[in-house]
């Protein structure tokens, strides 16, 4: 056998030996960024939620929507397509809040029935037509308050009669505070809530287009009140 031939073949063997992996070999290390982001990952979930805000904290008063920060919007079902958002672009609200006994507590909106936006401008005038809020005749929806119950910490419920085209039905939010404190620079004390409920509209007359348009609205909203803290001495 010749020379070439004994290298040909001493080469193929070496070859065949380096790319079969030995039996006891370990695997190789995972990448650093993968155990990082594994370590990371199971960082965050053993760290604690955060506290929900305990609603008793919040001091006693009467506190005033800020319309830079206040939002009531609605949504319905379009004949299955979509869902869309309305916003009223015009609202005032009072609370008044006990926080030793919440169930003393109270809340009074006013909306103005014109102020109604989809952000088509063709729409909101029907909306503030006859078919649907009627505006003319009657220019405010309102909500006052019957009760007033925390379901714990800054979770509960805001039970009141909704005025909408002259017709009065009790409504249910669930409610939601979020956070109250010492605002320094608006220098007052600010209270904000989410609140959520279901209004069937054909309860208040507003019954045009229903089945085929949705007669379910949801109602969202999402509010700071705010109460004008004592003057400090001088």
């Amino acid at each position: 056998m010749s020379a070439r031939i004994l290298l040909t073949l001493a080469a193929g063997v070496a070859l065949a030996s380096c790319g079969k992996p030995k039996a006891d070999e370990a695997p190789a290390s995972q990448p650093a960024a993968a155990v990082e982001e594994a370590q990371s990952t199971g960082a965050a979930e053993s760290q604690p939620l955060p506290a929900a805000f305990d609603a008793s904290a919040a001091i006693a008063g009467v506190y005033k929507t800020d319309p830079r920060h206040a939002y009531i919007t609605f949504s319905y079902d379009h004949q299955g397509y979509s869902k869309p958002w309305l916003r009223w672009r015009s609202w005032s609200g009072e609370l008044n809040w006990n926080p030793a006994s919440p169930d003393q507590s109270s809340i009074v909106v006013d909306i103005d029935a014109a102020s109604a936006d989809s952000g088509v401008a063709e729409f909101d005038d029907h909306l503030r037509s006859a078919d649907f809020f009627d505006a003319a005749n009657h220019p405010k929806i309102s909500f006052r308050s019957t009760s007033v119950a925390l379901t714990g910490g800054a979770a509960g419920t805001v039970t009141g009669d909704l005025t909408i085209k002259g017709v009065t039905r009790p409504v249910t939010l669930d409610v939601t505070i979020n956070k109250a404190a010492s605002d320094d620079f608006a220098k007052a004390y600010k209270l904000g809530f989410s609140a959520k409920g279901v209004v069937k509209r054909s309860d208040f007359g507003v019954d045009k287009y229903v089945p085929f348009v949705g007669d379910d609205v949801t109602v969202v909203i999402e509010a700071e009140f705010v109460m004008p803290r004592p003057e400090s001495p001088q």
